[in-house]
């Protein structure tokens, strides 16, 4: 499959209907992923949760045939979260389906969450990345994120995780 430009991708906000989708691809890109539970309450209670999902370009979309079956209108090809907290971004999750991985999805959707985070007021970005994610590092260290620390044995697996945080602009309780 060719490389696929990051402007065909549609990012939109995830909505309840996306979840079937958002935690199918989180089982596939993560050892501990999040329940539908978690992504339910962080969109229906967390009103510092901030969501976007990216979709599959219009021809590359669930067929009539798909939507007729009750199968899923939108292709989510990615998703990614953030809190806002006062005047920082905690990018909480961000993964990409397997089979779109190296398509720049996940570049897409880090430069929404960025540009929400800034809209919202965000000072600094920061995130957690496992120690042997050293793919999602490089994306990261691209859009200015600098490792800061690091969190042994942070996953339920013993891995740690660095802490990597980026400047947004602005000034803080502006």
């Amino acid at each position: 499959m060719t490389a696929l430009a990051p402007a065909a991708i549609v990012l939109q906000p995830m909505t309840l209907g996306d979840l079937e989708q958002v935690v199918a691809i989180d089982r596939l890109s993560f050892p501990q992923p999040w329940s539908e539970g978690s992504y339910r309450f962080e969109l229906t209670q967390n009103q510092a949760a901030h969501f976007w999902v990216a979709l599959a370009p219009e021809g590359q979309r669930s067929s009539l045939l798909d939507r007729v079956l009750g199968r899923p209108q939108r292709t989510i090809v990615g998703y990614g979260g953030l809190w806002h907290v006062v005047d920082e971004a905690h990018i909480n999750t961000l993964a990409v389906h397997p089979d779109w991985r190296g398509r720049r999805v996940g570049e897409r959707l880090l430069i929404c969450l960025l540009d929400d985070a800034r809209r919202l007021g965000a000072v600094t970005a920061t995130l957690e990345v496992r120690v042997s994610n050293v793919v999602a590092q490089g994306l990261y260290r691209r859009f200015g994120f600098l490792e800061v620390g690091r969190r042994p044995r942070y996953y339920a697996d013993h891995e740690d995780a660095l802490l990597m945080t980026a400047y947004l602009g602005g000034r803080s309780g502006a």
